[in-house]
């Protein structure tokens, strides 16, 4: 399988799910459009993963990327490709499958638990993530649940955290695949979103205990089993 992903600033990539990857002996390639790079030609790639970045999706005047960005989302869906969006990235998928995003009412940086939508139990994300529940986030916009898509997750600061669409299509608001280089790296470049309030927390309860990073990477790694471990994908 050919994987591509599309990075919107250098630190934030693919974190755990690289190992993942090459475990399968799956190719990754990647767009840093934050370099310049030019969106990728569909035919190269079967499944894509939208990754996460401190911009908001209707910043197209600051970032004109994301207007091509978001033509690539729309054309791998309708082209019934393998979609995975995380924080920036699912309010982008989100966006495109005409979800509202918004500002939403907190901020959410650091371990919160995930509570799984009660008509969604049944889902395989939603077994999936029931049994991991509290995961890492760094977030302060929040995107409605695309029509047609199933709501999986919520926070109690945070409706709407993981969906799925056509089970082809996913969004999660979280992140599983941060490492703790990763969170280093999110803590150094986006300081000033940690500002004590409610659902944030500090640099060091974040960083406190690494054995959390293993099991959001254990998570990840059960999610990209179903998603790209079907069979004829």
């Amino acid at each position: 399988m050919r994987i591509h992903s599309l990075q919107h600033v250098p630190f934030e990539d693919i974190g755990s799910m690289t190992s993942d990857f090459q475990a399968r002996a799956y190719s990754v390639t990647t767009t840093h459009w934050y370099r310049g790079d030019a969106a990728p030609d569909l035919n190269s790639f079967d499944a894509l993963i939208v990754m996460g970045g401190p911009m908001g999706v209707n910043d197209e005047a600051i970032y004109a990327w994301l207007a091509d960005e978001k033509t690539l989302i729309k054309q791998a869906i309708d082209a019934g490709k393998i979609v995975l969006g995380i924080c920036l990235g699912a309010q982008l998928i989100a966006d495109v499958l005409g979800g509202k995003v918004t500002r939403n009412a907190h901020k959410e940086i650091g371990w919160l638990p995930l509570s799984i939508q009660p008509d969604a139990s049944d889902h395989p994300i939603a077994r999936i993530l029931a049994k991991y529940p509290e995961v890492f986030h760094w977030h302060g916009d929040t995107f409605a649940i695309p029509t047609g898509a199933l709501h999986i997750a919520r926070t109690e600061g945070c409706l709407n955290q993981a969906y799925v669409y056509k089970n082809q299509v996913y969004g999660f608001q979280f992140h599983l695949e941060t490492t703790p280089a990763s969170a280093q790296a999110l803590i150094e470049n986006c300081a000033d979103d940690i500002d004590g309030s409610g659902y944030t927390q500090s640099a060091a309860s974040m960083l406190a205990s690494p054995q959390k990073f293993n099991r959001i990477n254990q998570a990840m790694s059960e999610v990209i089993e179903h998603i790209f471990g079907q069979s004829g994908r």
